[in-house]
Order: C-alpha cells, then structure tokens, then sequence
C-alpha cells in the first residue's frame, strides 16, 4: 500500500475514467450472476481492463466480489464438500503469488487478451457441452486448483477449471454451487494480500471496488428475482451472450 489517504485515494476512484462503464459492468455482471449463478469476472474484467491497469482491475472485482456473497456463505459452508474445497485452495494458494508476479511482467494489451480469451474459451467448451470422462483422483484435485490459480493470477478469472472439474463431478447441483461459491471468495482472500504485499495494489482500487458493491448487489436481487427455473436454458443463452459481447468489446482491437 501507498501512502495515500482513505480521503484522498476516495477522490481519485470517484475521477477514476470511465467510473460509469466499470459500475455498469457491476451491475450486468451481478444481474448475469443473480439468474445464471456465474459470470460475473468473465463480463466486468474485459470492461474494467479498458480502464483501469490489471492488477486495479483484479483488486476491484475482488474487493466487490467478497461482499455480494455474504448472505449465503453460512449456507454453502453447510452444502460444500470440504476435502474438495481444501484440496482446490492449497493448489490455488501455491501458485497465486507465482501467476501475479507473471502477470506484473505482462503488457496490459496482453492481460486483456487474455482475459477474452479465456471468457470465450470457456463459452466455447460450455457451449459444445465437452466433459471430461476420466477419473478425478484426489491429487488430481489439487492440480485443478493450482490451475485455477494460475488462470485467476494472470487474468482474474479462477473459475474456469474448477467450473470445468464440476460439470465432470458427481456431486449434487447444491455441493457444486457451494464449492464454486467459497472457492472463488477464498481466491479473493488470498489474491487481495498477496498483491498489497507485492506493492501493486493501492488504497484506490480498493476503494473503487467499495463503490462497485452496490451495483452488484442490486444486480444480484435483480438477477434473483427474475430467475425461473423454468427458463433456465434461456438465461443461459443470455448470459453466454453477454460474456461474449463483453468478452469481444474488451480487445484492444476495438479500442
């Protein structure tokens, strides 16, 4: 951290370009979440990156990310698979710190290529319906997580390899979804001090990241009150949709 004040890092995120496109993308991201139940990093980072440096970006969505959750930790910690769970956070803590140092060396063209890459990867393999078929030893676990921590280092999006590793599982949807969930809040955990200790994280991000809790949050009700079980294979489509068009719009081609 810099020696910034709370007061004076508050006034440079509230003149932060393009503060209304990052609250924006809060809020459709936490809307896709609230009737999707995932997506919110693979449509806010492509935005937020046009904007603000990568690791700011990273900063943020994790400060906005911790809170929107909170309701219903006590809940998923109840439904979670915790051998799973813990194998997963020891393979993401081991190569957090390596991935964000890889990313400090990176280009922020770069970071948002990366980023839309892996958003729309991960559509594509949605899309496609590709599973793997083999068996998931434990150890396996642990490589999953590490792998989870290298994609949320470098780009802050740790969810795809461990969404990748569910749609495999055997597990309950209830197990699934409660995993998902503090997996990704402890990633958001672990990544916030390990980038404050690095010296790449600043009193603003954090700060722009407290503003970005209330659009997500209203999007989240929202998303949640306009899902219906029913139309579930309509609000995927949406929000496949949404992540693509973000996805495409945050390559600096389109700059």
């Amino acid at each position: 951290m810099t020696d910034t004040t709370l007061f004076q890092a508050w006034e440079q995120a509230i003149q932060t370009d393009g503060l209304i496109w990052i609250a924006l993308a809060a809020f459709v991201a936490g809307v896709v979440r609230g009737f999707a139940g995932f997506g919110t990093a693979m449509i806010f980072l492509p935005v937020a990156g046009q904007y603000v440096s990568p690791f700011w970006a990273i900063g943020v969505l994790a400060v906005m990310d911790i809170f929107g959750p909170l309701p219903v930790v006590p809940r998923a910690w109840r439904d979670a698979h915790r051998p799973d769970l813990f194998r997963l956070v020891v393979g993401m803590a081991i190569t957090v710190p390596i991935a964000l140092w890889l990313l400090s060396r990176l280009d922020p063209a770069i970071f948002r290529y990366i980023v839309s890459a892996i958003a729309l990867g991960m559509l594509v393999i949605l899309g496609l319906g590709l599973r793997y078929q083999g068996q998931v030893k434990p150890k396996f676990v642990y490589g999953i997580g590490g792998m989870a921590g290298i994609t949320g280092g470098i780009s802050g999006i740790p969810g795809p390899p461990v969404i990748l590793f569910y749609m495999a599982s055997a597990h309950k949807p209830s197990v699934i979804r409660a995993n998902n969930l503090l997996f990704l809040m402890t990633f958001d955990f672990v990544a916030l001090p390990v980038m404050a200790i690095s010296g790449v994280l600043t009193w603003v991000p954090i700060m722009i990241g407290a503003i970005m809790i209330l659009p997500m949050l209203v999007g989240n009700v929202i998303g949640a009150r306009l899902f219906d079980p029913e139309k579930e294979k309509l609000y995927r489509g949406v929000a496949y949709a949404i992540i693509a068009i973000s996805a495409i719009k945050g390559l600096p081609l389109f700059d």
